[in-house]
C-alpha cells in the first residue's frame, strides 16, 4: 500500500561546484565538479521517503525526452511508484542549473517546462484511494495547477480520508498570498521555508507567521529556517528545533529532505518535537553529499546520527 503520494514538480538538476563567479559574456570558467541529478520538490521528497522505508508514489509531468527518461528511471530505481507521472508530448522536462558556491550556498537558473503543463486533470484520484498522506510540493511553480485547481485537489484528497500537506517554492512573480490563499483552508500540514512563509503572511517572527496559518485551520506549521533549524507549532505547543552540526557539501534538497523526515514522523504518530528533530536530522544528512537525495540515510541510520 502506498502511504504517501507526492504531487508536484519534477526537475533534472545540473549541479556545478564550486562556482565563485559567473563567467564574463562569451568567456568560460572551470569548476571542479558537474553532475546530473534528479530533482524537484515532489521527486526529492518521494525519493527521500523511500530511503527512509516509506512506500511512496509520485504524481507529476515530464516531457518525452532524455531528461524525462532519466527522472522516471531514477524514481523506479529508488523504489518509488511512478505510475502517476504523465508525459507531455509538446513540452520538454523541467530543468535547473544549480550553481553551488564555496560555502555550499546555491543559485538557480530554472526552466519551468512540463511542470507548467501539469493540471488537475493529470491526477488519477483512484490512485489516492490507497494512501495516508497527499503531499503537494512546489506551489508557485505549477502554473497550471496553482490556486483554485490545487485547492480542489487537496479538498478531494481530504474527502478520500488523506492527510493533506503542502510545501512551497519561491514565487518570483510576487503573487504570494493572493495565489495561495484559496489553498490554505484545505491543508492539514504546512511546511514552507521561513522566508516564503514571511512573504505569504506579511509577518516577521516565526510565532506570528505560524499563527497566521493556523488561523486558516491548518493543524501543524513547520517552518524551515536553514542554519537556524526549524520552528514547529500546532495549537497546543511550539518548538524551535536547532540544526545538527554537519559538514555542508551541498544544500540542494535539504528542505525537501526535511519535509520527508516530517511526513515520516507523522506516519509513525510521533510527538511534534520528535518529528521536528527527526526532520532536521534527515535534512542534515542531505547536505553532506552532492545532490538532493544522495545523502539521505535509512530510518535507523538517521536515528543513530541523532544519538
Amino acid at each position: 500500500m502506498v502511504e504517501v503520494w507526492c504531487v508536484g514538480i519534477l526537475v533534472a538538476d545540473v549541479i556545478a561546484k564550486p562556482v565563485g563567479k559567473f563567467p564574463e559574456r562569451g568567456k568560460l570558467e572551470l569548476v571542479e565538479e558537474m553532475e546530473l541529478h534528479a530533482g524537484g520538490c515532489a521527486l526529492n521528497t518521494g525519493l527521500a521517503l523511500a530511503k527512509l522505508g516509506v512506500r511512496v508514489g509520485v504524481i507529476g509531468k515530464v516531457g518525452n525526452d532524455g531528461f524525462g527518461d532519466f527522472l522516471i528511471k531514477q524514481l523506479q530505481q529508488g523504489g518509488v511508484i511512478s505510475t502517476g507521472i504523465r508525459r507531455d508530448q509538446t513540452t520538454k522536462t523541467s530543468a535547473t542549473m544549480v550553481l553551488v558556491d564555496e560555502e555550499g550556498e546555491r543559485s538557480f537558473v530554472h526552466y519551468l517546462g512540463a511542470n507548467a503543463k501539469f493540471t488537475l486533470n493529470d491526477i488519477d484520484f483512484d490512485l489516492l484511494k490507497e494512501g495516508k498522506i497527499f503531499h503537494v510540493a512546489g506551489a508557485f511553480l505549477l502554473s497550471g495547477f496553482d490556486g483554485a485547481p490545487m485547492a480542489q485537489a487537496l479538498r478531494q484528497a481530504k474527502q478520500l480520508g488523506l492527510i493533506t500537506s503542502l510545501d512551497t517554492a519561491w514565487d518570483s512573480q510576487g503573487r504570494w498570498l493572493r495565489l495561495i490563499e484559496p489553498v490554505l483552508p484545505h491543508i492539514d500540514v504546512f511546511i514552507p521555508s521561513f522566508e516564503e512563509a514571511k512573504r505569504i503572511s506579511g509577518k516577521q517572527t516565526p510565532e506570528k507567521v505560524a499563527d497566521f496559518f493556523l488561523d486558516y485551520g491548518i493543524k501543524i506549521v513547520a517552518l524551515k529556517m536553514g542554519e537556524e533549524g526549524a520552528f514547529v507549532k500546532n495549537r497546543q505547543e511550539a518548538y524551535q528545533i536547532p540544526v545538527y552540526p554537519v559538514p555542508v557539501v551541498d544544500a540542494t534538497g535539504a528542505g525537501d529532505a526535511f519535509v520527508a523526515g516530517f511526513l515520516f514522523g507523522m506516519l509513525r504518530d510521533w510527538d511534534l518535537k520528535t518529528i521536528g528533530q527527526f526532520a532536521n536530522a534527515v535534512g542534515a544528512c542531505c547536505v553532506t553529499t552532492m545532490g538532493a537525495t544522495a545523502g539521505i540515510k535509512s530510518m535507523q541510520e538517521t536515528l543513530q546520527m541523532i544519538k
